[in-house]
């Protein structure tokens, strides 16, 4: 069968999910259902799996989706801890008095906050953090989850201490070695660690420019859609604090990913930017001289808000000193540090902690793992609000009540986690190299997708290979994960059109962080701390613009450098 008609095979859960949740406004508990069943008709009929070894691709996904669940049941009881201690009202109190301005606040806590901890954990952290402090600060629940989804894309190639190209480009070292030995045109690297350095570097490059207009955009873009007047001009308006946002954390970013390594430059240019702009904003250094809110709640789109309400009373009260209230936030921020850096040894001895599932239902291929002690959900998210009840003095009774509201805060996203990680599993164990299970030798269904688009851009490629990194996180929900399924690929289009392998292996690791924006298991993560749950399509209606704007300047760059920087080639 041709590579085509896999294609076509393999786009119908993804088209399915999108007609039924964008179009039809379905939620995710009913879609990703229908999505999923459709993924299983494909894999059995197409590319003749057995049953049960889909079955078993199916409670593989089930598994993982497990650990996905830990992640959002702990940034939902951080919330609700808390919200009853009343250290969220003390925060929102000391946020009024850096800045009462909407468009400041979202930048200091969705793009640089934000990307501190995606330096630090990644793995869809930021938003299910940022997102409902926003919320409790007074923002429309969907403003605040769109803003968190996109704001959470520059940082993610170096999300959780550089997982995604440390780890996500593992697969690539025989191909490294061996072009270094046959010494192809071209390549100015000689180890695999040197490769991943200059990928990190020439992705730097590659996300720079939008570190500097996508907030600008989205500033626009909040204002416009979630503003009284409707206007673009009024978030543009504060171009100025953006640009100085994104000095702040972009020459750390920089810095780092040029002379020390992928490790850190969003976890050093989130905090170093947050500070930064933490005082520039006390101060008013380039902050606009209007303030811009909202709007009273009551003339808020019924859409906007769900089961989780935003304190929009306008005046808080301050329970707690600041540094108590933040107390949780820096722990949180600490803990992450000290368990993801792999020389302080805690990150070791974490991670190998876990309840295996091997050889499921019998197919010694299909594994999973809950690594329960490394989830942040639990270390340090759980860990944090079990502390927090007695840092901020809670009454028992209040912390109950929190415990009891988020763990019923958690049956709607349970539901379409299980369905999507379970099609996320058959897509990738689709293509699986065993004539037994694969007959016929196919591709998996993402690299066929890939594949297909490739065969139609020929030398034109570099406009659109971070498009198939961001369907990787789309369909995976994991830069790192987009890598290893596609970082292969992407070395083997770049050989066979002559292009620079490390130009193209950058848009990849830079379309992988993009994909964040619109990927469904980020999507129903913050719908679920935010009470967005079955609203998930408005969110992606909203976030594929911003993702294609990011494409279109990432291939525009990524094309430039191909042919300007590396012109012996072609």
């Amino acid at each position: 069968m041709s590579v085509g008609i896999l294609a076509i095979v393999a786009l119908i859960p993804i088209l399915l999910a999108l007609v039924l949740m964008v179009g039809m406004r379905w939620p995710a508990t009913k879609a990703m259902p229908v999505a999923w069943l459709s993924a299983v008709a494909g894999a059995i009929a197409v590319w003749n799996l057995p049953a049960a070894y889909v079955a078993a691709l199916t409670i593989q996904g089930i598994i993982t989706a497990i650990g996905i669940l830990i992640i959002v049941f702990g940034a939902i009881i951080i919330l609700y801890t808390l919200q009853y201690s009343g250290g969220m009202e003390t925060i929102q109190y000391g946020f009024q008095n850096i800045s009462r301005d909407r468009r400041v606040q979202v930048l200091i806590i969705g793009y640089l906050f934000a990307a501190f901890i995606e330096g630090a954990a990644g793995f869809g952290t930021p938003a299910a953090l940022a997102a409902p402090l926003l919320l409790s600060l007074g923002f429309p629940p969907l403003c605040a989850a769109v803003m968190c989804l996109v704001f959470n894309s520059f940082p993610v190639t170096f999300g959780a201490v550089g997982t995604p190209v440390i780890l996500g480009f593992k697969y690539l070292t025989g191909l490294v070695d061996a072009a270094v030995a046959a010494n192809i045109p071209g390549l100015n690297f000689h180890s695999m660690e040197m490769f991943d350095k200059i990928v990190s570097q020439w992705a730097t490059v590659m996300h720079l420019p939008l570190i500097y207009i996508l907030p600008i955009f989205m500033l626009g873009f909040m204002t416009r859609f979630f503003g009284h007047n409707k206007s673009w001009s009024e978030g543009f308006a504060a171009w100025k604090f953006c640009l100085f946002s994104a000095t702040a954390f972009s020459v750390p970013y920089l810095f780092t990913a040029w002379f020390v390594g992928p490790e850190f430059p969003s976890l050093i240019g989130g905090l170093v930017g947050l500070g930064i702009a933490i005082v520039g904003a006390k101060k008013g250094f380039c902050v606009p001289e209007k303030v811009w809110d909202f709007g009273p709640s009551s003339s808020w789109d019924a859409d906007w808000t769900g089961s989780v309400s935003a304190e929009n009373t306008g005046e808080f009260k301050a329970h707690m000193s600041q540094a108590r209230a933040w107390t949780p936030y820096i722990l949180i921020g600490l803990i992450l540090v000290i368990t993801r850096i792999p020389d302080l040894g805690l990150k070791g001895m974490l991670a190998g902690v876990s309840i295996p599932f091997k050889g499921i239902l019998g197919f010694g291929s299909v594994n999973a793992s809950i690594k329960y002690l490394y989830l942040p959900g639990t270390i340090p998210f759980a860990l944090v609000a079990l502390l927090t009840i007695l840092i901020h003095k809670m009454p028992a009774d209040k912390a109950a009540i929190a415990w009891k509201e988020a763990i019923a805060k958690m049956k709607n996203p349970t539901i379409a986690l299980f369905f999507s990680v379970a099609l996320v599993s058959i897509f990738r164990g689709s293509g699986i190299a065993d004539t037994a299970l694969n007959p016929n030798g196919y591709l998996s269904m993402p690299l066929a997708l890939a594949e297909a688009v490739s065969g139609l851009a020929g030398q034109t490629w570099p406009m659109f290979a971070s498009f198939v990194g961001g369907l990787g996180s789309f369909i995976t929900g994991s830069n790192t994960v987009s890598d290893l399924l596609f970082a292969e690929f992407q070395w083997g289009v770049a050989s066979s059109l002559s292009l620079p392998h490390q130009i193209i292996v950058a848009a990849q690791a830079v379309g992988g962080a993009m994909g964040n924006m619109i990927c469904i298991h980020n999507i129903v993560a913050v719908c679920a701390v935010v009470g967005l749950s079955g609203k998930e399509g408005m969110i992606l209606k909203r976030t594929v613009w911003p993702f294609l704007l990011y494409g279109v300047i990432v291939g525009i760059v990524a094309t430039i450098m191909s042919f300007v920087l590396y012109p012996n080639l072609f």
